[in-house]
């Protein structure tokens, strides 16, 4: 009896634990991305093909965040805010986390190809490729693995706009792009408020190879361009007058977030707060084009 009890309180456990090693935050992201990019294609998919484009995206999505977890369970044992992981804190076996990884690509992929179309799996399967086998050995050797690593980061919007229309037009690659430069200021902003984090964990990042102040003006270059990128949405035909104002605002006041990072003053604390007004900007931009889309 007792042993069956104490497999029974085991499972909850399990589950909380397989759910956090697809890292839900940054899979709702991916998810609000991903909608957003299906809504804006003026297209006349299924109620089922949207279903389909958003459980396969999640299954892919929470597969690499998986065999990510995977393959940096060491160094995730050396930083404060991923020790706590599954793995590192050994919760979970590698060979258990890997399976379920597998698993998930397993059926996210097929799923994508078949009941989607076959440009949504090629899509989910080029991110997933592109960020566990190219970006997550990468971060070690260089900081260029940022810009490979927002490759991947970028695609659900697009793969939101082929599941849509089963074809790549423009407006979906200028959704790639804005998702693609957002990445930049986005991770720089917590390699600058985790810096000792990653420094014991050997991360080759642009604040540790490059300097604090090199660092904090990409970030601004970078999400200036994201900004722009964002209004280009209205001339391509993706959004409307609604959208560009509410673009407009949150671009104005992300910017003047990050450029206060300038100032001699701006420590960790600045970083922190940064990085959380770039997940509101985002979710609010994806937020503001749907509503644009169905106002019009």
């Amino acid at each position: 009896m007792t042993s069956v009890t104490a497999i029974a309180s085991e499972r909850p456990a399990l589950a909380r634990d397989l759910l956090e090693l697809t890292k839900p935050r940054i899979t709702t992201l991916n998810l609000i991305a991903t909608a957003g990019g299906f809504g804006l294609a003026h297209s006349h998919a299924s109620a089922l093909t949207f279903l389909a484009t958003l459980v396969g995206t999640g299954l892919v999505v929470g597969a690499a965040n998986a065999l990510n977890c995977v393959l940096e369970r060491d160094v995730d044992r050396l930083m404060a805010r991923t020790r706590d992981r599954p793995l590192p804190a050994g919760r979970l076996s590698a060979q258990v986390a890997l399976f379920f990884g597998l698993g998930l690509a397993a059926l996210g992929v097929p799923l994508l190809t078949l009941v989607v179309n076959p440009l949504a799996g090629l899509l989910a399967t080029i991110a997933l490729v592109g960020y566990v086998l190219v970006y997550t050995p990468l971060k070690r050797k260089s900081p260029a693995a940022l810009l490979v690593g927002a490759v991947p980061g970028a695609v659900p919007p697009l793969l939101g706009w082929a599941a849509a229309t089963g074809r790549i037009e423009l407006p979906g690659l200028v959704l790639f792009g804005v998702l693609f430069l957002w990445q930049v200021p986005h991770f720089i902003a917590i390699t600058l408020y985790r810096l000792d984090d990653y420094a014991r964990a050997g991360f080759k990042v642009l604040p540790l190879e490059q300097g604090l102040p090199a660092a904090r003006r990409t970030l601004v270059l970078y999400l200036a361009a994201t900004v722009a990128a964002s209004l280009t949405l209205v001339p391509v035909g993706a959004a409307g007058s609604i959208y560009l104002v509410c673009a407009a605002i949150l671009g104005a006041a992300v910017l003047w977030g990050a450029f206060k990072g300038l100032r001699p003053g701006a420590d960790a604390k600045w970083a922190r707060s940064f990085f959380m007004s770039t997940n509101f900007y985002l979710m609010l931009l994806m937020t503001a084009l749907m509503v644009d889309r169905f106002v019009r």
